[in-house]
């Protein structure tokens, strides 16, 4: 579904990416963990051209973009980005919408979906959520959790083929962020192919059949979630997977 070859890309003199290769299955989820600053959500942004790369080649599905350092065509970057769908760390849904308008908004907007349309495929989704009883609500009357249950709903409102994830538990207190990864792992357990950016351990364990850990830009180790978390071939990894133990996967491996 999505390979990516010699990724590289800089912010003036910072090397964010550097030459990074990474393939992902279709119906497949993988998680990019590695430390702040280690370039996991630049490659999330990559993947959908919310970032352009310095470098390298994208395909996504049947189209392939190769990137020289100047602007891709604005119709090929809109065919990769219709293919996705983002959920990012803060929520980012419309203060001044409901929660079915949120939903609706990108399909009657940018799809131009008749309103009956839109508020049926938004119902099913929220239904699928768990939160078809908030649709009449305002975001800021909802709780963290159900706030990125209805940005994951809107996300998938297009009927994205990737479904990227920018950090979707880390703005979100364990209770909540449990909420989540429910509705993630019955995603995941349909089929939707899924790239996500965490430093939640076990959300990773939970839910992907790779993991790929970054430092520096670079891809140090990537392996099944098992391999990765308890016999980890790199001591940058294994140092790296030390420090988070308190978010660690045992449970959700067990």
């Amino acid at each position: 579904m999505i390979a990516l070859q010699g990724i590289s890309k800089r912010f003036g003199e910072l090397q964010v990416l550097n030459d990074v290769d990474v393939d992902i299955a279709e119906g497949s989820v993988t998680a990019l963990i590695g430390p702040s600053g280690s370039g996991k959500s630049t490659l999330l942004r990559c993947v959908n051209l919310l970032e352009t790369p310095d470098a390298g080649t994208l395909t996504l599905g049947s189209e392939t973009l190769t990137f020289t350092g100047t602007a891709p065509p604005i119709s090929a970057v809109l065919r990769i980005r219709r293919q996705t769908g983002m959920v990012f760390q803060n929520f980012q849904l419309f203060p001044h919408r409901t929660v079915m308008e949120n939903v609706m908004e990108g399909l009657v907007t940018v799809l131009r979906w008749p309103q009956a349309k839109a508020r049926e495929r938004a119902m099913t989704l929220l239904e699928k959520v768990g939160m078809a009883h908030k649709a009449a609500e305002w975001p800021a009357t909802l709780s963290g959790g159900q706030q990125q249950r209805v940005a994951i709903a809107r996300a998938l409102a297009p009927s994205p083929r990737v479904l990227l994830c920018d950090e979707p538990t880390s703005a979100l207190d364990p209770s909540l962020a449990a909420e989540v990864v429910q509705v993630l792992r019955l995603l995941a357990e349909e089929g939707m192919t899924m790239l996500m950016a965490t430093h939640d351990l076990r959300l990773a364990a939970a839910i992907s059949q790779q993991v790929v850990f970054l430092e520096n830009g670079c891809i140090v180790e990537s392996g099944a979630p098992r391999q990765i978390f308890f016999d980890p071939a790199r001591a940058e990894t294994q140092a790296f997977v030390t420090t988070l133990r308190d978010t660690g996967p045992e449970e959700a491996l067990r």
